[in-house]
């Protein structure tokens, strides 16, 4: 079976991610409005007030569109953009994807900013790891600030005998050295969320419980001949091990979102990696329901290595002024969970969810400092 995994949770559209939004808790009265209680560690945290007011940048989103909504929503909200391109063939196409993210980061290049892809056609012909540093090089000349490889490689892409095409395969090694040399990040997909290969009743959320159930040829739990969600964690790891010089940005939270402690052990044993959170909101919140000082610390102790991010997509002819509601919507509920106290109803957990209260040190830095470092804004 070749596989075409459709992206239900790693490149999701914007109307999916709003169903884990929120009716937010009122500020009770008296409430300061601009500058929350000190709560723990770190000092006072921030407000809703502050939202338009604090500079933030989104580290993973996909401007798959020739309008401009997602980009004029970020000038309102106060946000920067990294629009990554990704060899997803539910996208436009490579050639596409490329001028739209050129065209928006010319039109407005303090907000808009864009990471490169490569195809894996071709991958082992004499001559193809030369073809794509080529172009690596006119993109990075041209403004992408990283270079995105996405789950197809370990989960889709086949040799010519047949054989899975890992992170690790030594073919690969060539172009990852070249990102290197380039000193820019490579951000790495690698498998899905940890419930793709749980059983429908063992899910954490409602949104993967539901996509699985109607879609059981991508759930890995039913296909035991696929790699396991361990065998492409391992392959990853020592792809990492075997270039210890390569910043890498491990998206979706480096695909360990279904426990912090995990997390922390990986960034423990890779100083070199940082990881975005990219649609896996709702999995830190299961968690922070469960123990939430847990996971503030964890953002407390890895406040320099997380990047804030969502994976909105713009897709193409979207209605601009429902997808500006929608983006809106969902930054909200994020900054309402990292930067406040207050609590909301996140619906695919089916829970009240309190607002992690992070210091506003360690919101400065996974909401834009981090980001500005890693992508040398």
């Amino acid at each position: 079976m070749r596989w075409n995994l459709r992206s239900w949770n790693g490149c999701a559209v914007v109307a999916m991610v709003v169903l884990a939004a929120c009716t937010p808790e009122k500020t009770p009265p008296g409430e300061p409005s601009t500058t929350a209680k000190t709560e723990g560690q770190g000092g006072p945290s921030y407000a809703m007030a502050d939202f338009s007011t604090v500079r933030k940048f989104d580290a993973h989103v996909h401007a798959n569109d020739r309008g401009t909504a997602l980009l004029e929503q970020a000038r309102a909200d106060n946000f920067g953009l990294l629009s990554i391109n990704v060899d997803y063939p539910d996208f436009p196409s490579l050639l596409e994807q490329h001028a739209i993210a050129v065209a928006q980061a010319r039109q407005d290049p303090g907000h808009f900013h864009w990471a490169t892809t490569f195809s894996m056609k071709g991958y082992g012909s004499e001559g193809w790891a030369g073809q794509v540093n080529a172009a690596l090089d006119r993109d990075v000349a041209d403004g992408a600030r990283a270079v995105k490889v996405w789950k197809n490689i370990g989960m889709v892409e086949k040799d010519a005998q047949g054989r899975a095409i890992m992170l690790e395969d030594p073919g690969l090694s060539p172009v990852a050295e070249h990102v290197r040399a380039l000193d820019v990040p490579l951000i790495a997909h690698q498998g899905e969320p940890y419930n793709c290969w749980l059983p429908l009743d063992k899910m954490t959320t409602n949104n993967d419980r539901e996509y699985f159930a109607k879609h059981p040829q991508y759930h890995m739990f039913l296909h035991p001949e696929q790699p396991s969600h361990a065998e492409l964690m391992a392959v990853r790891d020592r792809f990492l091990a075997a270039h210890p010089q390569l910043r890498v940005v491990g998206a979706h939270m480096a695909s360990l979102e279904y426990d912090v402690d995990v997390l922390a052990a990986f960034l423990d044993r890779f100083p070199q990696a940082t990881v975005d959170l990219a649609a896996r909101m709702s999995q830190v919140q299961y968690q922070s329901n469960a123990d939430r000082t847990k996971v503030r610390d964890f953002f407390i102790r890895y406040q320099d290595r997380l990047l804030y991010g969502t994976d909105l997509t713009q897709s193409p002819g979207a209605d601009p002024a429902q997808f500006k509601a929608e983006t809106h919507a969902v930054w909200q509920s994020d900054w309402r969970y990292l930067a406040t106290g207050e609590s909301q109803r996140i619906e695919v957990l089916e829970a009240d969810v309190a607002g992690l209260a992070l210091p506003r040190a360690v919101i400065d830095k996974v909401y834009y400092g981090n980001a500005a470092r890693e992508f040398k804004l």
